[in-house]
């Protein structure tokens, strides 16, 4: 087989999540006085909250105000769009198929600890929780390559017989700049023209599944 070891982002790509990040986020500031809709703050979802922050609303994450906005975001989501969230098509076979094929699998997501558990549980990938690499693991957030050399380090894969899939530019970016190939995922909203430097590009997990022989040899 080509790889070892295959990084799993989850927002987008194995729950159906972005459009639910946006609007929490954009509930969150509203709470604070900033107007900022969800469809400006949509095409930096998969980017970590502290450069969402940053480049929405020009406030460091680690500013009282930024502080609080992350903490209320938090909150909005878990209580509001959790619940409702959806996985992707194929997500739950897919995962299953990769720990069955005896591959490590790893999760590489920008979302906070306390959020993962929860978002595998709708894709029924519980069992990935303990391997996960988060944000809280990594200095920087994508679309810098901390998250994924975090989660290519706990693997213990070469950077050469590992892959990372994705939904989102910085995925593809982060894996890159890692030293790992990406394949990358139409079902977290973006288009081809977006989501170029990834290996190859699929409609969601499923597609992936269907076309396993074209990128697992």
């Amino acid at each position: 087989m080509q790889y070892d070891a295959v990084l799993l982002d989850i927002d987008g790509t194995l729950v159906d999540s972005n459009a639910a990040h946006a609007a929490a986020w954009s509930e969150a500031f509203a709470q604070f006085g900033r107007d900022y809709p969800s469809a400006m703050i949509r095409p930096l979802i998969g980017k970590g909250g502290d450069k969402l922050l940053l480049e929405i609303a020009s406030l460091d994450a680690e500013s009282d105000e930024g502080q609080k906005i992350s903490e209320a975001r938090t909150e909005i989501f878990k209580r509001r769009y959790l619940p409702g969230l959806k996985p992707t098509r194929g997500a739950a076979a897919f995962v299953a198929w990769l720990l069955d094929r005896g591959l490590r699998v790893h999760v590489a997501t920008s979302a906070t600890q306390d959020e993962v558990r929860a978002l595998l549980e709708i894709c029924r990938a519980e069992a990935l929780a303990p391997q996960a690499t988060t944000s809280d693991d990594a200095a920087r957030s994508k679309p810098d390559p901390d998250i994924v050399a975090a989660a290519l380090k706990k693997s213990g894969a070469p950077p050469q017989r590992a892959l990372m899939i994705g939904d989102t530019p910085y995925d593809v970016e982060a894996a890159v700049r890692a030293g790992v190939h990406a394949i990358a995922l139409r079902c977290g909203g973006w288009d081809d023209r977006h989501l170029q430097g990834s290996t190859a590009i699929y409609a969601d997990p499923q597609d992936l599944l269907d076309h396993a022989v074209d990128w697992i040899r």
